[in-house]
């Protein structure tokens, strides 16, 4: 009798172990599931800069896929040209343009400038992405190929003048790495290529070496700094040097920046700038950038 109820103890004991634990091995298997998904699911590096330019020149930030980015920005004339044109406000130019995100990885846009009344159209292709996990990269790498046309009337209407005399080309590689929450860089490799130069023994191609950071100083509020290094720089220029605020509100991103260069596309800035900050030719500006989503890719 004995040995049969030592027997039926052991039989329910086991059994009831058995029921508890096996919820238990099901949570812990279902943990380790997740787990080992997450490692190998990449995290990809967000926000490396506020918005899709950092001051004047782009930012790897692409618009997001199915939404249109609407961009006015304004430049004001230098500080430095007095009260009577109150220290460069009664002087502006200005450029509005539309950029759509085409994919994730793909941004096109175009618009148009006060300055020298120029029409630029770009893409701009996200390569490589900064990532961790299973799949790590250090950096996020992007080309930008942009072209424009200055359609300011010859000054010489007697010499002979082509249409394409005033095309420009540029093409840039950007290889930005976000640090942390607080800090990113980038630098930015540039071709431009001019049809036109003033003189035959000028160089049709210009090359720049374009570096920035971004600096957090709130949730939504940063400071940039961007300067531009000319390699074969043309006579009576300088390198552009601007630095910038970035501030979210909302809907959309409100930049306020001063620079030396009264361009707002890469030709222009880049390479056709002449003021000196330590002369007083400082430009402010802002630019108000609001986006539409037209469709959600994810439905």
């Amino acid at each position: 009798m004995l040995r049969f109820s030592t027997l039926l103890f052991f039989t329910c004991f086991f059994s009831v172990s058995i029921a508890f634990a096996q919820p238990v091995d099901d949570e812990m298997a279902k943990l380790l599931e997740e787990s080992l998904a997450e490692q190998e699911t990449p995290e990809y590096a967000a926000a490396t800069f506020k918005t899709t330019r950092l001051v004047n020149g782009h930012s790897n930030e692409q618009v997001a896929a199915g939404v249109l980015d609407f961009r006015i920005s304004h430049r004001f004339g230098a500080f430095n040209s007095g009260a009577y044109n109150f220290f460069g406000l009664d002087i502006a130019s200005m450029r509005m343009a539309l950029e759509y995100g085409v994919t994730p990885w793909l941004t096109v846009g175009g618009g148009r400038s006060t300055y020298e009344k120029t029409y630029d159209g770009f893409a701009k292709f996200r390569l490589l992405r900064q990532s961790k996990g299973k799949k790590v990269m250090p950096i996020t790498l992007n080309y930008f190929t942009s072209w424009a046309v200055r359609t300011l009337k010859f000054s010489n209407p007697d010499i002979k003048n082509y249409y394409t005399s005033n095309f420009f080309f540029t093409h840039q590689i950007i290889v930005a790495r976000k640090f942390d929450d607080s800090f990113s860089f980038m630098i930015a490799p540039t071709v431009v290529h001019r049809n036109l130069v003033p003189l035959s023994t000028d160089p049709h191609d210009l090359i720049s070496l374009g570096m920035g950071g971004r600096l957090k100083l709130t949730r939504r509020m940063s400071i940039n700094a961007e300067y531009y290094y000319q390699f074969n720089r043309p006579e009576g220029t300088v390198n552009s040097l601007s630095i910038g605020f970035d501030i979210e509100t909302g809907g959309h991103v409100f930049q306020i920046s001063f620079t030396n260069s009264p361009g707002m596309i890469e030709r222009a800035f880049i390479h056709e700038t002449t003021g000196r900050w330590d002369k007083g030719d400082i430009i402010g500006g802002f630019c108000i950038s609001r986006n539409f989503t037209l469709f959600d890719p994810r439905k």
